[in-house]
């Protein structure tokens, strides 16, 4: 299947749709989930083009991991997360929804379920303070 140049995170990379921005650099941004599974859910997309890691330039999927691995590690330290998820879904039968390739970082607690995906959207205040709390722990 071909990339779709109207997804939502295209939009959002082009900034036709705001979203809570956390990081952003030549080749990659990070906001918040704005349906998050748990408080502190991230989002980490390359800019370039493609549906999924099964079409994703290999030079492109370096970049993006380190990214993802600084995420993860701040996630964890920002929400004092017993653990983090790392998500990354392809095609309709993979679970993926939006077909712009991205990787879901998640913290986790001891004994906490995990919320829907997809279900419900949280409120823009919490997502802001929650994104100003990632991006401290990620600039220490």
């Amino acid at each position: 299947m071909s990339y779709d140049t109207n997804n939502i995170f295209a939009k959002i990379l082009r900034g036709e749709i705001p979203c809570h921005k956390v990081y952003e650099n030549a080749d990659a941004i990070v906001f918040m989930d704005v349906m998050p599974q748990s408080p502190g859910h991230a989002l980490i997309l390359p800019k370039s083009a493609s549906r999924n890691l099964l079409d994703a330039d290999p030079a492109v999927l370096a970049k993006i991991i380190t990214l993802v691995q600084k995420v993860a590690v701040a996630a964890k330290s920002a929400y004092d997360a017993d653990g983090v998820s790392i998500a990354q879904f392809n095609e309709t039968a993979g679970g993926q929804t939006v077909f712009h390739l991205h990787f879901h970082v998640i913290p986790r607690y001891e004994g906490k379920p995990l919320n829907t995906h997809a279900r419900n959207m949280e409120d823009n205040a919490v997502l802001a303070a929650n994104a100003e709390k990632l991006k401290a722990a990620l600039a220490a």
